[in-house]
């Protein structure tokens, strides 16, 4: 059995799960509703307390299946009850955000600004109040989509590894390489 797979999925409280004809399954909690379309070879065993994900054999591509499944219905009952959370950081000289509406407005060292709508179910907050860096703070139910829009903000300006500039994960270390050493 996968290790993952055999896992049950807690339901926290004010969370429902249903499964329609098909295996789609939704998730309806606090912080919205999110969907999934499960493999219809799966089978899904719904009880008030938990989701039980079986698979119908041991091939190769059910034992895939079964954790990946399992761990993407976690995510949707983890994300309609408490959420998901990114949060970004800015590093050089000049480098600024703030929002204007629900528009962020990076600033970011070249010669134009650089505007980022956030698609529906994600809200930005730029915080500059904490440290001395600004910080910008995305939240969501969708884990995938809070990931893919952490990832595009820092695809502006990734780090570069000389100084260091640009838009980094929250704690994460970015290798710094010698600059032109003055031979002779």
């Amino acid at each position: 059995m996968s290790r993952i797979g055999k896992q049950p999925v807690p339901i926290a409280k004010g969370v429902t799960v249903n499964v329609s004809k098909g295996n789609l399954v939704t998730v309806k909690g606090t912080k919205g509703e999110l969907s999934i379309q499960v493999d219809p070879n799966l089978t899904l065993d719904v009880s008030d307390t938990e989701v039980i994900v079986n698979r119908p054999s041991d091939d190769k591509r059910f034992r895939a299946m079964h954790g990946l499944y399992r761990s993407l219905i976690n995510n949707l009952v983890v994300g309609v009850s408490e959420g998901f959370k990114k949060e970004l950081e800015i590093i050089g000289v000049g480098y600024r955000a703030s929002i204007n509406g629900n528009i962020l407005e990076l600033a970011l060292g070249y010669s134009h600004p650089f505007f980022f709508l956030p698609p529906d179910g994600i809200s930005i907050e730029v915080d500059t109040k904490s440290s001395k860096n600004p910080r910008i703070i995305i939240t969501g139910a969708d884990k995938q989509l809070v990931g893919q829009v952490a990832a595009k903000i820092r695809s502006l300006r990734s780090p570069e590894p000389y100084k260091g500039k640009g838009v980094r994960y929250l704690g994460e270390q970015v290798r710094k390489k010698a600059g032109k050493s003055a031979g002779r």
